[in-house]
This record gives structure tokens, C-alpha cells and sequence, in this order.
């Protein structure tokens, strides 16, 4: 069937922070110069904020640069933040560092603990007031370009396609939609994102890109315990010194604490289980007493990028642009991203309204946008931490070290740190490892992974093809379980991946649960051959997060 087409002048996917920060700063400048440009934003999700998942902590400064009323708009920021606690857990104790040897990097007063799907969504209502086109359950699977080799547009996935790959019965042919300028704001390791990284060699120069997983839950707990505005983060236990993990645990409005745990993808056990190191983090005593008595009501993973500073690509190409965490723009030490990534989606607008009210037709590249990035707060803010995620290569202790002399001294150490290698290419063979025993879940503090997709409200449509790729059907058994022990197994937080065997062991095959994809994207990034490829399902699949 042949495709339909629409035309735009800006064209956005991901209906994100970065994304509709984007599409409202060009729709405000289009009232302030009385200028008209059409703008477009897709969203893979059934809706907007149905799979952004963080933290988190929000700081509000892009968010008062771009819309100042925010309050008087109801602009879901309910609980500030009233006080910060910093520990390193033992295995059955904990020590806690004085806030005032904390660097200022590191306290978050003036911050709000949100749901940020919630805040995502309170965008999206905004830019639609504004005008702009917001299209939720569409996924940009495929990037258009000119016959000159610029940015065309993307075009949307067909829908109604069998597992066979033919067209069902209500197959409906994808949309093309062409634009001037296509801004890519899919969020970490974007799967168009990788494509136009490599199309345009955006890491030529750069250093490779680092990521982290990070695991949340949301619990309602016992009033009692319940401190609105508290802001707990730990490292140490359950982690190795030479592993980089640490914890969160935020106390929003009406008795919800959000508790996560954010593991580094450089590790090299492949034994290591992020979703499992999560739910022992849970169990140490110090951590345990505020779930117990409590209730579990939503779970996700998501993976996002850590490089910082050293891992920021090449933002621009014909016809478009990467804003966000696509690119990656997450301060480490903070644990913070949004913030940075409103901010840049702005800048991105900014340069593209004006060569729109220049007339331009939109083959070129946008170098205002990095212009404006490399002088920019965002560009300062990253800088200023750029040591701190590299360090930890040396271990724990000179990780923490480093963040908290850097913190102080901001960007003026006159050095800047490499990241060596991509993370996939840490995994050590299983030979040089033990099998970890992790204990069994006791399903009132600690669960399984199928219990915990489950209220993720995870679906997808099941006679689809698989949106998990394989370069090579025979890599899974005679590269990942020979060399590795199948680390896929472990490293997804859903129980996307299994090995079945015959009842006597033989005949081992990789078996691919798609319809438990939370779309964290780690098996993308963590494969240590790169054989697993994450592309967009139909669009409207995947998770649907409540208050996430």
C-alpha cells in the first residue's frame, strides 16, 4: 500500500521533556513574531507520558525559562524538596554523611519530587493549547531522507502486520511525515537515533556513549513513615567496589514513595542482575522498614545515558537535529536529566524559528543550536561533573572522591577523564565469574520479574513481529550461552529473554517474550556482541505508567 504523506515545518519524535519543550518554545515564538509554523509531535506511546519513566527529582529551571506561570497553571510540582540524606550502605548497616560535606551538586533544595510522566503529560496539554499537532501511539520507525542525503522526515510504522509479516486484515499503511526540520527526541539509545549517529558519524571525535539502568517502583506506605519532600540516596551495598550502583528513595504527596536503583551498563559479571541487585537493595534492614506494612502499585526500567560531558555527539545534520537524552545530556552526580533536556530542546526551537523566518527550506544543519548549546548553562552544567562517572573506573571509593572534590571545585580541575570503550564490550566471559545466588522473593518487600511487568501495565498486540531484532539467529547459544552464560537472561528487568532446553539440557534456544518489553533498551546496549537490535513495535505498545 502506498504510504500517505504530510507536510510540516517541524516535525518532533518523542513526546518527552525535551521533545515538547521543543514544540512549545517554536509555537511561543511563532505568537511573539506573529509567524505561523506548523509543528508536529509523535509519541510512541498510547499516550503522552505512558512511558517516561524517572526518578525523580525536578529541578525547575528550564521549566520557569519556558512557561513562568507554571504555578498559576497547575503545573503538577506538589512536594518540594525539604531535606537531602547521603549514605553508604554496609551489608547490614549504613553510614550517613554529614550534609554539610555534601557539594552543593548534591542538595536539591529549591527541586521537587514529581512524577514526571505526570509533568510530561501537563506538557502536552500545553502545547496543544498552543497548536501544536500531538500524536500519541504513533512510532517513527523509519527515517526519510532527500535525494541530497539531508533529513526528510520519518515515517510511522504500518499497523496490523502478522508475526509472518504479512498484512492482517485491518493492515494499515504507516504516514510519512516530511519537514523541514526533524528534531529526534526519542530519549536514550533511540533506535533512529543509532541509525543517524552512524549515517552522519555524530561520535566521530567523541568518546562512546556510557548508559545506566535504572529500576523503579512506586509504593503507597504506612502514613506514619511518610515524609513528604524527603530525599534519600545511597551507594555501597548491594554493589561491589568495583560496580557502579546506587539507590533513590523519594517521598512525594499522598503517602507515595518512589524507590529506585540505578546501575552503570559498564559492568563485567555476567551474572550480575540489575532487576535482582534492586530487589536485594530492598531487603537490607535499613532500607526494608519503610516498605514494610506497605504496597506496591507500579514497577518499570528504563535505561538512560551517563556519559556526560565527554559523550555529547555531534547535535546537528541536514535536516535535523538530536535534543535530549538522545544525545544525552544527563548530569551523573545528580542523577538528573530533564532539566538539561527542556533546555536544549529549547535551544533546538530557537534555532530552528529563526532560520524558518529566514526562509530556509531546511537542508542544512542547524549550527546555531550548537552554538547555543556550547554556550549555554547546560554546556556549564555538564562540564562542571564531567570527571565524576569516569573515575568510578578506579573504583567506589575514588568514584565518590572525585564527585565530591568536583562538586566543590566545579569545572576547575584543568583535566578532563576518557571513557574507555563501549559498556558491552566490559563483559567478561562467565569463566571468570561465579553464579551469584540471589535469594528467592518473598512477595511482600522483594518480587519476581512477571509479577512486577505485570503492573506495569506492559502490552502488545501478540501476532506483530518482534521489535527484538537478531542480527544472527545462531549468536544467542554459540557466542551469549557458551561464552557468557546467556546474560540476556539477567540483564533484562523483564523476563523478555529465556533459555529452554530439552528436559536432559540439549537443544538449547533463545526464546524471545517481546510482549514483556518495558522498553528500557538495555538489551540493546548491554548485548555483548550487539546482535540484539531494539526496534519501535506498533505503535501504542509497550508500558503504560501511572504516576511514573
Amino acid at each position: 500500500m502506498e504510504r500517505e504523506s504530510m507536510e510540516y515545518d517541524v516535525v518532533i519524535v518523542g513526546g518527552g521533556p525535551a521533545g515538547l519543550a521543543a514544540a512549545i518554545r517554536l509555537k511561543q515564538l511563532c505568537m511573539e513574531n506573529e509567524a505561523d509554523f506548523s509543528v508536529c509531535v509523535l509519541e510512541k506511546g498510547s499516550e503522552v507520558g505512558a512511558h517516561i519513566l524517572s526518578g525523580a527529582v525536578f529541578e525547575p529551571r528550564a521549566l520557569t525559562e519556558l512557561i513562568p506561570d507554571w504555578k498559576e497553571k497547575g503545573a503538577p510540582l506538589n512536594t518540594p524538596c525539604e531535606q537531602d540524606k547521603f549514605m553508604m550502605l554496609t551489608e547490614k548497616g549504613s553510614i550517613s554523611a554529614p550534609n554539610f560535606i555534601l557539594p552543593p551538586v548534591l542538595h536539591n533544595k529549591g527541586n521537587y519530587i514529581v512524577s514526571l510522566g505526570n509533568v510530561t503529560r501537563w506538557l502536552g496539554e500545553q502545547a496543544e493549547e498552543l497548536g501544536v499537532e500531538v500524536y500519541p501511539g504513533f512510532a517513527a520507525a523509519e527515517v526519510l531522507y532527500h535525494e541530497d542525503g539531508s533529513v526528510k522526515g520519518v515515517a510511522t510504522g504500518d499497523m496490523g502486520i502478522g508475526k509472518d509479516g504479512e498484512p492482517k486484515a485491518h493492515h494499515e499503511a504507516g504516514m510519512e511525515l516530511h519537514a523541514k526540520y526533524t528534531f529526534f527526541a526519542e530519549g536514550a539509545r533511540g533506535s533512529l537515533t543509532k541509525e543517524l549517529t552512524e549515517k552522519f558519524n555524530l561520535r566521530d571525535g567523541v568518546g562512546p556513549q556510557k548508559y545506566g539502568i535504572g529500576i523503579k517502583e512506586l509504593w503507597e506506605i504506612d502514613p506514619a513513615k511518610h515524609k513528604p519532600g524527603y530525599v534519600q540516596h545511597t551507594f555501597g551495598w548491594p554493589m561491589d567496589s568495583k560496580t557502579y550502583g546506587g539507590s533513590f528513595l523519594y517521598h512525594l504527596e499522598d503517602n507515595q514513595v518512589a524507590v529506585g536503583f540505578v546501575m552503570g551498563l559498564d559492568y563485567k559479571n555476567p551474572y550480575l542482575s540489575p532487576f535482582e541487585e534492586f530487589q536485594r537493595y530492598k531487603s537490607h534492614p535499613v532500607i526494608r522498614q519503610t516498605f514494610e506494612g506497605g504496597k506496591r502499585i507500579s514497577y518499570g526500567a528504563r535505561a538512560l545515558t551517563a556519559g556526560g560531558f565527554q559523550s555529547v555527539p555531534h547535535l546537528v545534520f541536514p535536516g535535523g537535529l538530536l535534543v535530549g537524552c538522545a544525545a544525552g545530556f544527563m548530569n551523573v552526580p545528580k542523577i538528573k536529566g530533564s532539566n538539561n533536556a527542556m533546555k536544549t530542546g529549547m535551544m533546538a526551537a530557537e534555532a530552528a524559528f529563526a532560520a524558518l523566518q529566514g526562509g530556509s527550506e531546511g537542508h542544512d544543519t542547524l549550527d546555531a543550536y550548537t552554538t547555543a548549546y556550547e554556550n549555554s548553562w547546560v554546556y556549564k552544567d555538564l562540564k562542571s561533573v564531567r570527571n565524576a562517572k569516569p573515575a568510578f573506573g578506579w573504583g567506589l571509593i575514588a568514584g565518590v572522591l572525585m564527585t565530591g572534590i568536583q562538586g566543590w571545585l566545579g569545572g576547575l580541575l584543568p583535566f578532563t577523564l576518557k571513557h574507555k570503550k563501549a559498556d558491552n564490550e566490559y563483559l567478561e566471559p562467565a569463566a571468570k565469574h561465579t553464579p551469584i545466588d540471589y535469594p528467592k522473593p518473598d512477595g511482600e518487600i522483594t518480587f519476581d520479574r512477571l509479577s512486577s511487568v505485570f503492573i506495569s501495565n506492559t502490552n502488545h498486540e501478540e501476532d506483530q513481529p518482534s521489535h527484538l531484532t537478531l542480527g544472527s539467529d545462531s549468536v544467542p547459544i554459540e557466542i551469549n550461552l557458551a561464552e557468557y552464560d546467556a546474560p540476556e537472561q539477567r540483564f533484562c528487568p523483564a523476563g523478555v529473554y529465556e533459555i529452554i532446553a530439552e528436559d536432559d539440557g540439549s537443544n538449547p534456544q533463545l526464546q524471545i517474550n517481546a510482549q514483556n518489553c518495558v522498553h528500557c533498551k538495555t538489551c540493546d546496549i548491554k548485548d555483548p556482541t550487539q546482535n540484539i537490535n531494539w526496534v519501535v513495535p506498533e505503535g501504542g505498545g509497550g508500558p503504560n505508567y501511572p504516576n511514573m
